[in-house]
């Protein structure tokens, strides 16, 4: 069983959902960022999805762009990004960690090159946020090559050709978006995604969790009325390392007490 295949039979068996926090890697300083990802984990992450710094994220609101600035401004590259990896899946052996990242990114170092530092560096999945499905082959090759997973976004108004492919092509599990737009923090949940998340389920998808917005254990609660296997957050996440980037144990303890506060969510009458 992947590590994702592992975790999601372990909710499932305890009746929880996933939480999983987004953080980007190299924000604000490496140091700091480690700091982040330990911070995450303490809180009780399921999981975490990370981002690679980049100088064009189409797919993010100005708050997890501000987060790829600050990490570009303090010289991170991807080496160091790599590296971090590695310490938390030294440290972790059996949490899942995925990418979010940009077609360019991959393509600029090679997909084989790509996906086989990806797995050297211990991770599990990778999405690549603006890659359509029906032109991800290649990518699912050099994926497959390096056994790292494909996960693809299931938008909220896909055709039902293209849930099909997305269902047969993804792996790991399934992000679904909220809404359509950037990322960015909500109050509400403001699409009912049921009816995608049943298509998805009868099409034999990968786990499917929600994402863009969440930030609020209500939101969390809803999600998983609605039937997703789990919620991820972002901006919420991003947000509290800008503002305490300047005082580490400010830091912690907000990252911390936010992780705790969402998973407890996901627990049974959560």
């Amino acid at each position: 069983m992947s590590r994702y295949q592992s975790m999601f039979a372990r909710l499932h068996a305890a009746s929880e959902g996933a939480f999983i926090p987004f953080a980007m890697l190299g924000d604000p300083d490496l140091a700091t960022s480690r700091m982040v990802l330990e911070a995450l984990v303490a809180g009780d992450a399921d999981a975490l999805e990370l981002g690679i710094p980049f100088s064009d994220p189409v797919a993010d609101g100005p708050v997890i762009q501000a987060a790829a600035v600050r990490a570009l401004a303090a010289g991170v590259v991807l080496a160091d990004c790599w590296s971090l990896i590695r310490e938390i899946r030294t440290a972790h052996p059996n949490l899942p960690i995925g990418l979010l990242v940009y077609a360019n990114l991959v393509a600029h170092r090679g997909l084989a090159q790509f996906y086989g530092e990806a797995a050297e560096a211990g991770v599990d999945s990778v999405l690549v946020a603006d890659l359509p499905v029906a032109e991800a082959e290649p990518f699912r090759t050099a994926a497959a090559a390096a056994n790292v997973e494909a996960v693809f976004i299931a938008p909220p108004n896909a055709r039902p050709d293209r849930l099909e492919a997305i269902a047969r092509a993804g792996q790991g599990y399934t992000y679904v978006v909220t809404r359509s737009g950037v990322t960015g923090t909500d109050s509400i949940i403001r699409r009912d995604s049921s009816g995608l998340l049943r298509q998805l389920e009868a099409l034999g998808a990968p786990p499917a969790v929600l994402g863009f917005g969440i930030a609020h254990p209500d939101q969390v609660r809803a999600g998983l009325a609605m039937g997703a296997k789990g919620v991820i957050s972002g901006s919420a996440v991003v947000q509290r390392v800008a503002e305490h980037r300047n005082n580490p144990t400010a830091l912690v303890a907000a990252l911390e007490e936010f992780v705790r506060t969402m998973k407890a969510a996901t627990l049974p009458g959560g």
